[in-house]
C-alpha cells in the first residue's frame, strides 16, 4: 500500500484573528450575558406572588412624577380589566412593599384594600361576572426598594442625576402596581411622566405631547401594541435627542434616539451603523413589529443593554450590542418565550441574528467567521451543558453565556445548515407570524413544529441530540484515494458527554487539488464509522473539515492519503453466485483487514461478510438485486479488488 500524507488545514478549531476587524469583540456577549444575569438575580428569588391569573389586563395609563434628583416616584395606574371567571369580588396586583398605596378610586369612589407581602388586594363593592370589562386607579408614592439590581435605579452621569427603570423580569412590582406574569400582555399603554423641563423622559411607543406647566413637563408616550409588563419602562435625564430613520418593507419609520449629551459622538456613529441592521432584520424576517409608532434607544448608566419594547436602553453603543438588542424587538418582545426553560428563543435567536448582520451586511471582513468562530470555542470550552434549561432555580444557568446564548445561537445555524436557507427562513417567518405567537408567547416544541413543516423533515433526533442532550461530537476523519478517480471519505466519532451517543449531522468538507480544483461535500452521516465514496475527477492534495463552521465539533485528526488498487489477490467461487461466494486470499497479498461489497458505482452495499481467518471469508449477495459488483478486500498490503456477478 502506497499512502502519500500532506500537510492538512483542519477547521474545526480555528484561531481568532482580529487585526482587519474593527466592530467584532468576542467579549461583547459575555458582558450582555452577564448583566442580564445580574439584572434578574434579585427578582428572580422572587417570582409573581399576586393571585392574577383571574383577569385579563386590557390596558394601562401610568402617570408619574419622576425627579432624577431624587429617588422616589409618585403615580396614578388606571387599569381596564376583563374577569375570566364569575363572582369577581377582589382584584390583586403585584406591588412592592416599600411602596405605599394613597387611594384606590372605583367609578368614583375609593375602595377598601390590603397591601401586604408585595400583594395588593383590592376588594370591589359587588361581585363582577365572567367576561365583564371594568376599571379602577391607583394613586401610590414612595421610595422604591434598593436591590441593587436596576429594577428602578438612580445615578448620574458627568455630574448629572438619571433615573431608568429595568423590569425584567420581576422589577416591574417594585416601582408600579401591576399584573406581574408571563402568561399576560397588555392590549395598549399610555405613560405620562412629569419631570422638571430641564430633562426628558424616554418610554414606549410615541412622544404624543410635551406639555409645559410652570418648571415641570410632562411627556405623553403611547403605545398601540401588546407588551410584557416588564417591558414597560421609562428614563429621565438631561438627553439629547436626535432622530433617524429606516426604510422597511411598510415604509419609512423614525429611530428616536436618547443618549447622554457628552456620548453624542459615539452615539451617532454607533446608530447609523444600525440603521441598515433594522432593514435587514424586517426584510429576512416579517415586519418589523411595531413599525407603526418607533424603534429607538436610551442611554442608561447599567452594564449591556435591555430590550424594552420600541426602545432599547443601552450602556454604549457598540455595533453587536446594539443588534443584539434590537434583534430581541422580534424575539422576545413580539414572540417571547414561554419559560424560562426556553429562554433560548429570546437569547439564542438574539445572539444568532448579531451575527447575521456581520454575514450579510459586512460580507468582506472576517467578522462573520470570528463570531461563530467565538461562539463554538465557548461551546467546546466544556463537555456538558444543555440548551435546554434544567434548573430554572439557577439564575447563572438560566443567562449562561455558553449554553443560552452561544450554543443556542449554534443551534440555530445547525438547524439552517441541516434543512437549508428557504426552509430556515420561511420556517422562523410562520413562527412569527403565527397567530398563537405573534404579540405573544411560545415554548421549544412550537418552533421544532414550524421548522419541520416548512422543511418536510423530522428533526425529532436533532432537538434530542441538541436541545435536550449535552455536549458536542468529536470527529476523526480518513479520506483516501484509489487512483486517481474514487475517494473513500470515513467517519469516526466519539461524544462529549453520554446524554447523546452520537450527533446525526450532515457533515460538510471540501477536497482540493492542483490548480485550485475544489470538490465541496455534504455527507450524511447517519451512524459511526460511516464510509462515502465520492469521485471528484482530480487528485486531491488537500481536505478541509466544516471549512465554513457549520458544526459544533472538534476534529482529532484529519488524514489524507491515496491507494494503489490492485486487481486480483484472491479467488472467489462460485462466481456467479446466486447467494453465497467464498473468498481465499493469496499469500502474496496479505492478511484480511476488512471485506466490502461496492456498486459499479462505489457505492457501499448491504451485504453481510464472515472472516474466517486472515485469508479466507464468506460473502453474502442474497439480498442484492441482480447485477455486477466489486468485492473489495484491505490488507497490510494494500486495497484488492476482484468483479462479483449475482445471478
Amino acid at each position: 500500500m502506497k499512502i502519500y500524507f500532506w500537510s492538512l488545514i483542519i477547521l474545526a478549531l480555528p484561531i481568532l484573528t482580529f487585526a482587519q476587524t474593527l466592530d467584532f469583540n468576542p467579549n461583547t456577549l459575555n458582558e450582555i450575558a452577564e448583566a442580564e444575569a445580574k439584572g434578574y438575580t434579585a427578582s428572580l428569588l422572587s417570582p409573581e406572588v399576586a393571585p392574577s391569573e383571574d383577569y385579563d389586563v386590557k390596558y394601562h395609563r401610568l402617570e408619574l412624577s419622576i425627579d432624577p434628583n431624587r429617588r422616589y416616584i409618585k403615580g396614578k395606574v388606571t387599569t381596564y380589566f376583563q374577569t375570566l371567571e364569575a363572582n369577581f369580588s377582589i382584584i390583586h396586583f403585584d406591588l412592592n412593599d416599600p411602596l405605599r398605596v394613597d387611594s384606590v378610586l372605583y367609578r368614583g369612589k375609593k375602595l377598601s384594600y390590603t397591601h401586604s407581602e408585595m400583594v395588593l388586594s383590592i376588594n370591589l363593592p359587588t361581585a363582577l361576572g365572567n367576561a365583564v370589562l371594568d376599571s379602577l386607579s391607583i394613586y401610590w408614592q414612595g421610595e422604591p426598594a434598593d436591590n441593587g439590581f436596576g429594577s428602578f435605579e438612580q445615578s448620574t452621569h458627568s455630574g448629572v442625576p438619571v433615573i431608568w427603570t429595568l423590569s425584567e423580569p420581576y422589577g416591574a412590582r417594585d416601582w408600579w402596581p401591576c399584573k406581574q406574569t408571563l402568561t399576560d400582555k397588555i392590549d395598549s399603554l399610555d405613560v405620562l411622566v412629569t419631570c422638571p423641563k430641564i430633562y426628558k423622559a424616554a418610554s414606549n411607543g410615541l412622544l404624543r405631547a410635551e406639555i409645559e406647566n410652570g418648571t415641570n413637563k410632562t411627556y405623553h408616550w403611547k403605545h398601540r401594541y401588546p407588551i410584557a409588563n416588564y417591558l414597560v419602562a421609562f428614563a429621565v435625564t438631561n438627553y439629547e435627542r436626535y432622530t433617524e430613520f429606516a426604510n422597511l418593507k411598510t415604509g419609512r419609520m423614525p429611530v428616536e434616539n436618547y443618549i447622554y449629551p457628552e456620548s453624542k459622538t459615539s452615539a451617532q456613529a454607533g446608530t447609523q451603523k444600525l440603521i441598515p441592521v433594522i432593514e435587514l432584520f424586517d426584510s429576512l424576517f416579517i415586519d418589523y413589529p411595531f413599525y407603526k409608532e418607533k424603534y429607538g434607544h436610551a442611554q442608561f448608566s447599567w452594564g449591556g443593554g435591555m430590550e424594552h419594547q420600541t426602545m432599547t436602553f443601552v450602556v454604549n453603543y457598540g455595533y453587536e450590542l446594539l443588534a443584539h438588542e434590537l434583534a430581541h424587538q422580534w424575539f422576545g418582545d413580539h414572540t417571547t418565550c414561554g419559560s424560562w426553560e426556553d429562554i433560548w428563543l429570546n437569547e439564542g435567536f438574539a445572539t444568532y441574528l448579531s451575527g447575521l448582520a456581520y454575514e450579510f451586511l459586512q460580507p468582506q471582513t472576517q467578522n462573520w467567521y470570528n463570531f461563530k468562530s467565538s461562539r463554538i470555542s465557548s461551546v467546546l470550552s466544556r463537555g456538558d451543558g444543555s440548551v435546554f434549561v434544567t434548573d430554572t432555580s439557577s439564575v447563572s444557568r438560566i443567562f449562561s453565556s455558553r449554553l443560552s446564548y452561544n450554543k443556542g445561537a449554534m443551534v440555530l445555524h445547525m438547524l439552517r445548515w441541516k434543512i437549508g436557507d428557504d426552509a430556515f427562513f420561511q420556517g422562523v417567518r410562520n413562527y412569527l407570524n403565527a397567530p398563537e405567537h405573534a404579540y405573544g408567547f411560545a415554548k421549544t416544541p412550537q418552533f421544532q413544529a414550524h421548522l419541520e413543516a416548512s422543511s418536510k423533515q423530522d428533526l425529532t433526533e436533532f432537538f434530542k441530540d441538541w436541545y435536550y442532550g449535552q455536549g458536542y461530537p468529536t470527529y476523526q476523519v480518513s479520506v483516501r484515494q484509489e487512483g486517481d478517480m474514487k475517494v473513500i471519505i470515513r467517519l469516526n466519532q466519539t461524544t462529549s458527554h453520554n446524554s447523546v451517543s452520537f450527533f446525526e449531522m450532515p457533515v460538510p468538507m471540501v477536497l482540493s487539488g492542483a490548480g485550485g480544483k475544489t470538490y465541496a461535500l455534504r455527507l450524511e452521516n447517519t451512524f459511526n464509522g460511516q464510509e462515502f465514496t465520492v469521485y471528484p475527477g482530480f487528485k486531491i492534495t488537500q481536505a478541509q473539515f466544516d471549512p465554513n463552521l457549520w458544526l459544533v465539533a472538534r476534529t482529532t485528526g484529519l488524514t489524507v492519503g491515496t491507494t494503489e488498487v490492485k486487481k486480483g489477490g484472491f479467488a472467489l467461487y462460485p462466481n456467479p453466485t446466486t447467494a453465497l461466494t467464498s473468498l481465499v486470499l493469496e499469500e502474496r497479498a496479505g492478511n484480511i483487514r476488512r471485506v466490502v461489497v461496492n456498486s459499479v458505482n462505489g457505492a457501499l452495499m448491504n451485504a453481510p461478510v464472515q472472516v474466517l481467518n486472515q485469508q479466507e471469508a464468506s460473502v453474502d449477495l442474497s439480498a442484492l438485486p441482480v447485477g455486477m459488483y466489486f468485492v473489495r478486500v484491505e490488507t497490510e498490503k494494500g486495497v484488492w479488488v476482484q468483479n462479483v456477478v449475482k445471478n
